[in-house]
């Protein structure tokens, strides 16, 4: 190549190629092929159908409360009495409880005529030492109960 002069007043040509920017871009990539498998598309009101309103799904309504006094409901209840931990209502004494406060009691079963018949009771540990109950209901039932 023949020497340039480089000088204030004389523009210098370039040697190297001019690169135009529109001209050295890559080209576009091609459009990706349509799927074999194209949407059906919706299908359109006709006089016998006509259209429908496209409606937002109703909101979930919760779950009502177990209600005892229904058959399914008391089953559930009776399961989490058995697993739940201690009431959160007043002790039963031994000694002025009715029968049915003492059959109400978790775990319990029919006791209340058996803890009647033999009172009174000095401690709720005479249960077993009057040979009240077994050893399984007490524990059961130790809890529930209080002497005053």
């Amino acid at each position: 190549p023949p020497p340039r002069q480089v000088g204030p007043s004389v523009p210098v040509p370039s040697t190297a190629p001019r690169r135009d920017t529109a001209l050295t871009r890559p080209p576009a990539p091609a459009p990706m092929p349509a799927p074999a498998t194209m949407p059906t598309p919706a299908p359109q009101p006709t006089a016998e159908a006509p259209a429908v309103p496209q409606t937002s799904p109703e909101p979930r309504t919760v779950a009502p409360e177990l209600d005892a006094s229904q058959p399914a409901g008391r089953a559930e209840v009776e399961a989490a009495a058995e697993t739940g931990g201690p009431r959160a209502l007043a002790l039963v004494d031994l000694n002025t409880a009715s029968v049915a406060d003492l059959n109400g009691l978790r775990g319990g079963g029919s006791i209340g005529r058996a803890i009647i018949q033999r009172r009174p009771y000095a401690s709720i540990d005479q249960l077993l030492s009057k040979r009240v109950l077994s050893r399984a209901t007490y524990d059961k039932i130790k809890d529930q109960v209080t002497v005053r």
